[in-house]
């Protein structure tokens, strides 16, 4: 999956380096290369960035990075996730959350911080043959998790 532009809902989860991200991404069909595209494949630039509606989740590890599209995913799964993440960090105790069978997240409380180890199954018959990944990324202040989580679950609104 090329890296696109997120203009919609976001939940990033990690650090510069190592990170997942789960998005509804909304493609500027003003962009350059939105347009070559839509040129090549014969519709206008709107058509072929469709309506944003799309669900991907991306990841990344030290520069080797890749993602995959969510086929099915709704606004209401995303937002009963970051529910369930919020809720598991107010309880302040070791927890597992699912976003469906696409990506787990272990964590564990370390002091202020969570130290989060993600877990990101592709689709079945995903065509870049994305391959099932474990990314650790790392102690991340507790504070900022639940600033982010509060964020994406407004954008959702």
């Amino acid at each position: 999956m090329s890296p696109i532009a997120v203009d919609g809902p976001e939940l990033n989860i990690g650090t510069s380096d190592t990170y997942v991200l789960l998005a509804r991404p909304k493609i500027d069909p003003t962009q350059p290369g939105v347009i070559d595209a839509a040129r090549e494949a014969g519709v206008s630039p709107e058509e072929f960035a469709g309506p944003g509606d799309v669900w991907a989740l991306m990841y990344d590890e030290e520069g080797d990075g890749d993602g995959f599209e969510l086929p099915g995913a709704r606004d209401t799964e995303a937002d009963a996730f970051a529910e369930q993440l919020q809720q598991a960090l107010a309880a302040a105790e070791p927890f597992t959350a699912e976003a469906g069978n696409f990506l787990r997240l272990d964590a564990r409380p370390a002091g202020a911080d969570w130290v989060v180890t993600a877990h990101v199954t592709p689709p079945e018959g995903e065509e870049d043959g994305a391959a099932a990944r474990t990314l650790e990324l790392g102690a991340l202040p507790a504070a900022d998790l639940l600033a982010a989580l509060e964020r994406f679950r407004k954008d959702l609104g």
